[in-house]
């Protein structure tokens, strides 16, 4: 007898192959109500576990509850994570997870030929695919041929898998998406302990729940470990990153722990105002999990009462900030102008979105830029900051915060909806190593004037209200040079104005020198500002491994710009500057600096994709009129 006579042989189910891929662009897709935010987040999270770059853009849809089913209530959260430096969530996805017919008609025009495109078959009805406007079935009528799909009915493996839980139908419905998550988790080859010890933490007040998730996580898991469908799994190695405490963070994130540690760098106090507006509300959110740092937040009636309450914090000793959006700026518009005829510390937090009006309230712009800069009423300068990325968030509130300070101004702060949502890794400071940021009140009432200046910042002193000696008389009205009375005389009205503008301006002897990223002249420089930095970075470093002579400036400081501006500005040939918005950079730049730049303006609601930059670079660079020449050449030869 032989050994294989020898005993009933065991079924064993082969194992695939595992491909090791540089980078994956992964997007989760599906209703509203299925949960694609939490399952982007809780994958991103093992991502970052498994030491990989990231980046994520969650896309959350403008209805707060559309009708199951339909295009509006579209919900997608997209991460590219990978084994090299990560600049942008990625152009378009590699895999697409899309639980219902919407989903899929609303993402499959990014996903590319031969994509993997996984489908929640289950959700395919005659109703759903109406719904979607479709005219019949595309896992039928072989509308998808050119992609990898697979079609598994997520909604029936789910409810087999949690058979005999004692849960309703909604319940179960409301675990398929940790059985996308736990195939996903397969597929490229993470871990699935951590995943669900996560799992019954975020759900510990509801037990039965919790181990609802837990199985429908591992049926998911074990489909793709004993089905035959997938030929390979994958693997992305980590990334070569700094040596460091790391954790996950979201821009809304880390502009709150921005301003909570700038307070305490300051030993102060932090008041922020606000009346809850989308995107900018997590900001508030997260404030209020930290005030045993001495921090008060105030959900306010509206948004004058956010920032004039903000205003009063200043003016009794606090640092008085405020949060919103667009919409929130305007109306914050004439109480900003009080802080900068009081000359008081303030820092106004706006987290950009669709405009004009109401508009796109889930989805990002930047076309606050002019409205920062003049959108009140006569000579109103205030500072102007703009964060490049999800973690630089933390390091220019900080920054929001010791221009305010030390200059005694308002400072608008310009995020988005991108920055604001998106999220990243990010290495935590050492505590120590942050600087100080100077606080003095005036205490000392022999020779004191409201308005006498720092013969250096032209700052006003801060004092307290009660300090014996130090009464003073603030107000909206025009106040007089030096004494602070009230004073309707022209030539000390222009002086004030004068006075307040060069304040604003003196900053620029404070803040870093612009970088460029590449040569320091050449054919090509991309100007952008704010969270077109990935993109345009990313852009940028494939365009000069391609021979091409192209560097980029991010600018983080608006008003004022840096220095060296104008003298990088002329050190190239042409000038690109990618905005979402109508070209309002674009116009400050070719206004003061009377360079002949060129805008790309995108005002889509969503990102720029790295191939957008770089195919208007190559437009100026006259690439594609060399190809062309080239080609007739070799057709005349």
């Amino acid at each position: 007898m032989t050994d294989s006579e020898s005993t009933p042989s065991t079924p064993v189910v082969p194992r695939r192959p595992i491909s090791e891929l540089e980078t994956v662009v992964v997007r989760f897709a599906g209703d509203s109500g299925d949960g694609m935010q939490l399952t982007g987040t809780e994958f991103t999270k093992s991502v970052a576990h498994e030491g990989s770059d990231l980046a994520t853009f969650p896309d959350f849809p403008g209805e707060i509850r559309a009708p199951a089913g339909t295009l509006a209530g579209v919900s997608a959260y997209q991460i590219h994570f990978s084994s090299q430096k990560v600049f942008t969530p990625g152009d378009q996805p590699d895999v697409l997870v899309a639980m219902n017919p919407a989903a899929l008609r609303i993402n499959l025009p990014d996903l590319p030929s031969s994509g993997i495109l996984i489908l929640n078959a289950g959700t395919f009805t005659r109703a759903n695919i109406e719904k979607a406007g479709y005219a019949s079935n595309p896992i039928e009528d072989g509308s998808l041929s050119k992609y990898q799909v697979y079609a598994i009915d997520i909604s029936k493996q789910t409810s087999l898998a949690l058979e005999g839980m004692g849960l309703t139908a909604k319940e179960v419905g409301r675990c398929k998406n940790f059985y996308a998550l736990g195939l996903m988790f397969w597929l490229y080859t993470h871990p699935t302990e951590r995943e669900e010890k996560s799992i019954r933490a975020k759900f510990q007040k509801n037990p039965k729940l919790a181990e609802a998730n837990v199985a429908s996580f591992r049926a998911g898991y074990n489909y793709g470990e004993t089905t035959e469908i997938f030929p390979s799994r994958y693997f992305v190695p980590p990334a070569p990153i700094v040596p460091g405490t790391y954790r996950h963070i979201t821009g809304n994130e880390a502009t709150a722990i921005g301003l909570v540690t700038a307070a305490q760098l300051a030993s102060l106090q932090l008041f922020y105002g606000s009346y809850p507006i989308t995107p900018a509300s997590d900001i508030l959110h997260t404030l209020c999990m930290y005030r045993h740092y001495n921090v008060i937040t105030f959900q306010a009636e509206d948004e004058i009462a956010a920032v004039t309450a903000a205003i009063g914090a200043s003016y009794a000793g606090a640092i008085g900030t405020t949060g919103t959006s667009g919409p929130g700026l305007a109306l914050k518009g004439e109480a900003i102008g009080l802080a900068v005829m009081t000359e008081l510390p303030l820092v106004i937090v706006n987290v950009q979105r669709g405009g004009p009006s109401t508009g796109l309230p889930t989805k990002t712009e930047q076309a606050d830029l002019l409205q920062s800069m003049f959108g009140r009423n006569s000579e109103c300068p205030v500072a102007v900051v703009a964060p490049a990325t999800p973690g630089d968030c933390f390091w220019m509130a900080i920054e929001a915060v010791r221009i305010a300070i030390r200059y005694m101004c308002p400072v608008i702060y310009l995020s988005d909806g991108y920055l604001a949502n998106g999220a990243e890794p990010w290495k935590l400071p050492e505590v120590a190593s942050l600087p100080k940021i100077p606080v003095t009140f005036r205490t000392d009432p022999q020779g004191f004037y409201p308005y006498l200046r720092d013969p250096e910042t032209l700052a006003r002193p801060w004092v307290i209200p009660g300090a014996p000696g130090l009464e003073h008389r603030i107000g909206g009205l025009e106040k007089e040079d030096i004494t602070g009375h009230v004073s309707y005389d022209p030539l000390n009205h222009e002086q004030m104005v004068r006075l307040r503008a060069e304040k604003i301006a003196r900053i620029v002897h404070e803040i870093p020198e612009a970088q460029v990223y590449g040569d320091p002249s050449g054919d090509l420089l991309i100007v952008g500002w704010g969270s077109t930095y990935g993109a345009i970075t990313h852009a940028v470093k494939l365009l000069r491994q391609q021979g091409h002579r192209v560097s980029s400036m991010h600018l983080r400081y608006l008003n004022p710009m840096p220095a060296n501006v104008g003298q990088v500005l002329a050190s190239f040939r042409r000038v690109l500057v990618p905005e979402m918005n109508l070209g309002q950079l674009l116009m400050m730049l070719r206004a003061q600096f009377l360079v002949d730049a060129v805008g790309l303006c995108k005002v889509q609601g969503r990102p720029f994709k790295v191939s957008e930059i770089m195919a208007k670079a190559e437009d100026l660079l006259g690439v594609h009129e060399r190809a062309e020449f080239a080609t007739h050449a070799e057709v005349a030869s």
